[in-house]
Order: structure tokens, then sequence, then C-alpha cells
């Protein structure tokens, strides 16, 4: 028997920045300015689809449409574009039958979304309505910056993207809330009543100049301009999709320019590391794939959402090019497959530290964080992933130096929440939590940390190779 010190018989935690070399360090840093230029163009699902396929398309990737023309093999590197709001990018490898190694990521964001009759004047001002989208902290969005950004097809068949509020020269839009002087009744709310959901209407309007019409002058005033400048209607209005998102650019923060405030960490910050570790992959002997979808915010749910079958039907397509198909080699192929739900987690605030248990939390600094199983209160709908995958990603990630944590979203019974795991592990596959920690989730700008970003980029490079 081997007589270990102290030393190596505990568990010695240090932060990334103790650990890095000076060309790692640097690496950092560009990683996070790399990072940032996606954050900032990239405010929506459909913008983050549509930079992720450009990136794939300029790496040597083709359309799924034209890959299954033809015959596929190892090395072959394929995209799936689904509804312009979820995407797929494989490295093919030897034998999909064998399984593959996945990471999953999700490109939505909490925001608001406009209703489809938005628009009304009241008090001379113009307003559009909004229905928030996802977990949000309504009393957040009131009182900042706000941008607009939208897909609309007009009556004449053209298709505009809309994008107000980014540039400096943009307008931005405004939420009104109360003058503390009055608000006496609002603060005896707790802080989920005191904004109502239905109060989210952004200002976008109040001048009436030119405009002769005695009723409603300045909505009709905001109808000419959409009108002038992307031959839209009201009636368009109906048909189109409209998000709203903080009007600004993602930030260094600190002295040292060591961490991020930028709108969407969740997930966008596991999803260009998914991205960057897909495009690095070559010629694997298992299949690489890097999966980008929708709508984990609100359930999971819709036709580009992960509970859709278009990854299945991607695997069944492909397959399909083969010889003798047949549906056992779908379901042979997901169930041999290896997962990383590639979403945040909680990192360990020092100003509410009482909702988490120190002991098992993640703090930022300390590498991407493995959370074995998400849920709530007795583990409830979550994957709890098995020990013999965990041992196989800490062998991984010890030939490679990935710098890793464990964490859980919350104390016990203190709350919880869901990923992407539970759906994909439904096909029997080894499925774990292995994303960033980061701080304020879900607020409109959140924080995490560059060395984190990094670090999460390195693991998922080193899993799918």
């Amino acid at each position: 028997m081997i007589v270990l010190n102290f030393e190596e018989l505990e568990l010695n935690s240090k932060s990334i920045w103790q650990l890095v070399g000076e060309e790692e360090h640097r690496e950092i840093y560009a990683y996070g300015d790399r990072y940032k230029n996606f954050l900032d163009n990239a405010k929506t699902e459909r913008e983050a689809c549509k930079f992720i396929i450009a990136e794939a398309v300029k790496n040597g990737f083709v359309s799924f449409e034209e890959a299954i023309k033809g015959k596929i093999k190892q090395g072959d590197k394929i995209y799936l574009n689904n509804k312009n709001k979820s995407a797929v990018l494989f490295v093919m490898g030897e034998d999909l039958t064998e399984g593959m190694r996945i990471v999953g990521s999700h490109i939505d964001c909490p925001r608001l979304d406009i209703k489809q009759r938005p628009l009304y004047e009241d008090l001379e001002m113009a307003f559009l309505k909004t229905h928030y989208y996802g977990g949000i902290k309504k009393y957040q969005w009131p009182t900042i910056p706000l941008a607009l950004h939208g897909y609309v097809v007009n009556s004449n068949g053209e298709s505009f993207d809309i994008r107000i509020g980014e540039n400096e020269d943009d307008p931005v839009f405004y939420i009104n809330d109360l003058l503390p002087h009055l608000g006496a009744d609002q603060n005896k709310k707790v802080l989920g009543e005191a904004i109502p959901g239905e109060s989210l209407n952004i200002v976008v309007g109040h001048s009436s100049y030119g405009i002769k019409e005695d009723k409603n002058p300045i909505k009709k005033a905001v109808l000419k301009y959409l009108n002038e400048n992307y031959g839209i209607v009201e009636e368009d209005f109906m048909v189109a999709e409209f998000e709203v998102v903080p009007a600004t650019k993602a930030r260094d923060v600190g002295f040292d320019r060591a961490m991020i405030a930028a709108h969407g960490h969740d997930d966008r910050i596991c999803s260009y590391a998914n991205l960057e570790a897909i495009l690095k992959t070559e010629n694997p002997k298992i299949t690489a794939v890097g999966l980008f979808v929708d709508k984990e915010e609100i359930g999971s749910v819709g036709n580009s959402s992960m509970s859709a079958k278009f990854f299945e039907n991607a695997v069944a397509e492909i397959l399909a090019t083969g010889e003798n198909y047949s549906d056992i080699l779908v379901r042979r192929a997901m169930a041999n497959s290896k997962v990383l739900s590639a979403d945040v987690t909680a990192a360990l605030d020092p100003d509410f530290k009482e909702v988490m248990d120190s002991k098992n939390a993640a703090v930022v600094g300390y590498g991407i964080a493995m959370s074995k199983y998400t849920g709530a209160r007795g583990k409830s709908g979550c994957n709890d992933a098995n020990s013999e995958f965990l041992v196989e990603l800490r062998d991984i990630f010890k030939r490679d130096n990935v710098i890793w944590q464990t964490g859980e979203l919350g104390k016990v019974d203190q709350g919880g929440g869901g990923t992407i795991a539970y759906i994909l592990a439904e096909y029997g596959a080894e499925v774990v939590d292995m994303g960033t920690a980061m701080l304020s989730m879900h607020a409109p700008v959140e924080l995490a940390s560059k060395a984190d970003a990094y670090m999460t980029f390195k693991a998922y490079k080193s899993f799918l190779k």
C-alpha cells in the first residue's frame, strides 16, 4: 500500500489565475475579446444562429442538405440550420452508430418580447407592449436603455432584420418607473409584484410634429417612420418577431479587466465555447457534435428546442446515406453517445451566501463547473449523472490540464432549475451538466470571469477530441 501525505489526500483547489502560465494568461484575454464580439453580434437566438453558421462556413462546414446528397465520411464537417433559431455542427468520425461526443448549449436568453398588437398612444407618448420571456426579475428592466431587435416580413414579401439601439447614434427605448416620492404603496409590495408584467411597456415615440390627425398622432408618427424606413405597416406586427434587450455592449469589469459584464452570458458563454471547440475539432474517431438550441429558458418546448426531433432526424438522415439503414442504427447512435449539457450555473455571491451551500457551490475563477444533478427539492426533474461517466471526464481534464470544479444550484430546498440534460438522457446517452459559474444570472446584464469562460472552451475542446 502506498502511503500518501495530507497534501495528496485532500482536495486543494486554486484559482485559475494562480495556476496558468504567461502564455495561457494572454490567451484568456484574447479569448475574452473574441467572446465579447460574439455577445455584441448575437443578442437574439436568430442572430446567434446566423453568427454560428457563418463561422462554420468560414471553417469548411457544408450544409446538411448538400452533405446528404453524397457519401459522408470521417472528417466531413456538416452544419444544420433549424428554423434560423437553432443549429447543429457535425464533425464526422468513423462509425456514427458507436455514438457521438455532444456538447449541447442554448442560444436563447431571458428578454422582453413584443406583443402581436403592441403599438398604442397614451399621454403624449407612444408605447410598445411586451410579454417577458423566461425567468426575469421584472423590477430590473425599467429605467435602463433598451434596444429593439426583430425579424419582419412586410406585405410585399420583403424580409428585414431590424436592430435599433446598438449603435452610438441610434435611439434607445425605455420603460418608466414610479418616482420614490410617490412610491410608498409600491415599496410595501414584494419585489416580484412591485412591477407588474403588463406595465413593462417601452417608450418608442413622443413627437406628433407634421401629423395633422387628431386621433393618436404620435402612434401615427411612429407608423410613418416604420413605413418609410422598413416598408412595414401596423398589421406586420401581427406576424413579426421583435425582442427587447439591453442596449449595452459587453464590457470589461475591474481594474484588471478580468471579468465581463454583458447581456446573455446565460447561455452564450457556453455556446461560444461550444462553437470555438467544435471549429477546432479535426478528424475525430468518434463523431463530434456542437448543438445550439432555442427555447431552453421556457422549458425546451417548440420546434426549435431540444425537445423537437430535428437532431434525432438529422442523425437518421446521415445514417440513411450509408448501407442497410434501419431505425435501430439511430437508436444505437443516440444511446452510445456522451454529452456535456453546456449550461451555466450559479456562482457563490459574497453578498448572498445564505442561499448557497458554500462547501458545494462553484466559485468564480475556479474553472468550468460540473453539476452532477440539477432539479429542485429532492432532485425533482433532474438528470443525475453516472459516476462512470464523471470518472472518464476527470481523466480527460487531467490529461489536458483543464481546471474544473463542482457546483450546485443553491441549498437543498432553496430553489432549483433545469437544463436540456434530461432530454438527451432519455435516449440512454451519458449526460452531465458542465458549464460556467456566473453571477447575477437572468439579470439584464450578467457577470462572468474571463478565466472561467476560457476554461469552459478548453474543457469542451478536450471532450470533443
